[in-house]
């Protein structure tokens, strides 16, 4: 059997000196038995801190003890013979370090802060201070006292605030009557507190804090007005900050004790000033909002009032001081003139004869004291329509009123005119006219879109086209839309009406692929209603499977009556030719040349012809003289002439070119 002698140990053994702790015994011990010793603090971590002697078993304390740190060791202890063989054991050896006040208490801030509010009871717990011991708190090494050692002030007592010795709350001694924000040598308390184990004996360590008090503001002051009358001059028809009224109050200022609230309580019947608060002095900004007149009221005087945005406590109230008069004079300044109504607004036609009246403007002086003429004059006139007269006030136009003009917006053009008096210095105003325009009908209907796509089957040619017109209803739609005057068209094209505004245009015949220039005539519904001869160009086009091919189309006028003026042919033409009218009347598809066939259906003309290369203007090589024959021409060509010769090619365009050299006349066109 192993026995443990003296296993009592104490943290005193903190020294590095091999130091005996207790001594293991085996009842049958004999020469050759060895002791072994294992566990956390001998062969483990933390290893070394116990060793056993193999020999006599005694256990000894070789490192430091620390309580904080590893408050219990659990060792075993076994007994060997000389060749390992187990004797005896294990045995459970368990170490436990006994506590030394070796931590001082600490506090875990250095500096704490509280407040109280003025006037607070006796009693009035402040804040609350603890620290912290590490050693064992079943014993006194770690039970605490706390004790206030210094305030800073010490007026107007040494001993303002008392700390519990056990808790460390902090709570008010002085009497709520010096405990006055205002009156007391500062507002912040700054206490020294030390807090001792050992319940406070000598023998305890100690630890040492800080305590900020700060005393806190209640409304306890009224705010007082620094004057009982204030007094200011303004001039008549100005705005902004008249006056700054000065109030003093006691509290704490940034607080809602301290701000001061401002209202007008009595001689602001039109609401024309009102106060701001400064929020850096507290000052209330007395400022006027509304212009006024000198001519109507010379003086005001006005009642003000300021009050905390915080209430007041019950038993303090706002006295006479906390009211104030203001006497506000007027001064006189040369006022502008000023228009009424403003703006003027009339009713005129447009397109009405120059010089003629359009209004009177009315302009008065506000200064009724004094005796000032008023002269007028355009300040602002956009389109250079209206004059006025200087001395009367009457407008007239000086240019046609256009109700289509860009500076005319939703029928209604706005000029801007200027009164001026004679007063010292002068003084102006300005109003404004506005004219509400009324349409006339002076503005033809136009076609939309003016270009459009058939095809040259006459079945899926049908486009619509509408009526456009810059006037307004009712001279405006409904729209009639139809075919032009020229001969024959009714027998290529047909017009119908769709609606008010749109027509239908049709082909009633199928035509070549080219361009043609449709002659439109378009009326409008206004008094007296107004006609536009028009054109739009037809782009006949191939459409195959939905789908349309424009791109080889030239350029036909299969209805222009084309007129070739006066030709003048001098160089080589011994006669002079006087006049050439060409009529084209429909398309041009054949030519008189002298390879041409007759046809049965041909009209039978005469011509001249050289026929030329196709698609060249080159001159012809010289040739035998053609031939007259009949060819098929589908036009009629009136000409007087004397050895000039007239060559038709295959092109683009209708063309008419002179050859000076030659006297030839060259028409080309596209077929």
């Amino acid at each position: 059997r192993i026995f443990i002698h003296n296993p009592k140990h104490d943290e005193m053994l903190n020294f590095v000196l091999y130091c005996v702790l207790l001594q293991v015994m085996s009842s049958g011990m004999e020469d050759d038995h060895i002791f072994h010793m294992t566990g956390s603090g001998a062969d483990q971590d933390p290893k070394g801190v116990f060793t056993i002697n193999r020999l006599t078993g005694e256990v000894s304390v070789s490192q430091e003890l620390d309580r904080e740190a590893i408050n219990s060791y659990m060792l075993e202890v076994s007994v060997t013979d000389q060749n390992g063989k187990l004797v005896e054991g294990p045995v459970a050896l368990l170490v436990d370090v006994n506590d030394q006040n070796d931590n001082r208490p600490i506090f875990k801030e250095t500096r704490y802060a509280g407040e109280v509010l003025e006037g607070s009871p006796t009693g009035t717990v402040v804040m609350t201070m603890t620290a912290e011991d590490a050693d064992d708190p079943r014993l006194q090494n770690a039970v605490l006292r706390y004790n206030i050692v210094r305030q800073s002030p010490d007026k107007p007592s040494p001993n303002m605030f008392y700390i519990n010795p056990e808790s460390g709350n902090i709570v008010t001694v002085i009497s709520p009557t010096l405990l006055d924000r205002e009156t007391l040598p500062t507002t912040q308390y700054e206490l020294e507190i030390v807090a001792q184990d050992m319940k406070g004996r000598d023998v305890g360590l100690t630890g040492t804090s800080t305590a900020t008090i700060t005393i806190t503001d209640k409304n306890d002051h009224a705010p007082e007005f620094t004057h009982s009358l204030f007094q200011a001059n303004v001039d008549e028809g100005s705005t902004g900050v008249v006056v700054n009224l000065t109030v003093d109050d006691r509290d704490d200022p940034a607080t809602g004790a301290w701000r001061a609230i401002y209202s007008i309580i009595k001689g602001d019947p039109t609401q024309s000033f009102e106060i701001q608060t400064n929020p850096d002095n507290n000052e209330g900004m007395l400022s006027l909002i509304k212009p006024l007149d000198y001519e109507s009221l010379v003086f005001h005087t006005l009642l003000i009032k300021v009050e905390n945005e915080d209430p007041l406590v019950p038993d303090v109230g706002y006295g006479s001081s906390s009211t104030a008069t203001v006497h506000i004079t007027i001064l006189d300044v040369n006022e502008g003139p000023v228009f009424f109504p403003d703006p003027l607004q009339v009713t005129k036609m447009e397109n009405v004869p120059l010089g003629s009246f359009v209004a009177l403007l009315n302009a008065t002086d506000p200064d009724v004291l004094q005796s000032q003429s008023i002269r007028f004059a355009v300040l602002r006139d956009p389109a250079n329509w209206l004059s006025v007269n200087p001395v009367r006030g009457t407008v007239n136009t000086s240019a046609n009123l256009d109700r289509e003009s860009p500076y005319v917006q939703d029928n209604k053009y706005t000029a801007i005119f200027m009164a001026t008096d004679n007063g010292n210095p002068p003084a102006t105003g300005t109003g404004t006219l506005v004219i509400h325009l009324e349409d006339y009908n002076d503005n033809a209907p136009y076609v939309h879109p003016s270009v459009v796509r058939v095809c040259e089957d006459a079945r899926d040619s049908v486009v619509i086209v509408g009526g456009r017109d810059r006037d307004i209803h009712p001279n405006t739609g409904p729209f009639k839309i139809e075919l032009g005057k020229q001969p024959g068209l009714e027998n290529t094209w047909k017009v119908s009406r769709v609606n008010n505004t749109h027509a239908q245009i049709m082909l009633l015949q199928n035509m070549k692929r080219a361009n043609y220039q449709l002659p439109l005539v378009v009326t409008d519904s206004g008094l007296p209603p107004l006609s536009n001869s028009t054109e739009i160009k037809v782009q006949v086009c191939t459409c195959k499977k939905n789908r349309m091919d424009c791109s080889g189309a030239g350029s036909v006028r299969s209805n222009l009556m084309l007129l070739l003026g006066l030709v003048l042919l001098s160089l080589l033409c011994e006669y002079t030719v006087t006049l050439i009218l060409l009529y084209l009347l429909s398309d041009i598809s054949k030519c008189c040349t002298e390879t041409q066939p007759k046809t049965p259906n041909s009209k039978q003309c005469r011509c001249r012809s050289t026929v030329a290369r196709k698609n060249s203007l080159e001159r012809p090589k010289p040739r035998k003289k053609p031939r007259e024959e009949p060819g098929y021409v589908g036009w009629p060509v009136l000409f007087w002439l004397c050895r000039v010769e007239i060559i038709i090619e295959h092109g683009q365009d209708v063309q008419m070119f002179i050859n000076d050299q030659h006297g030839r006349i060259i028409i080309r066109q596209n077929s």
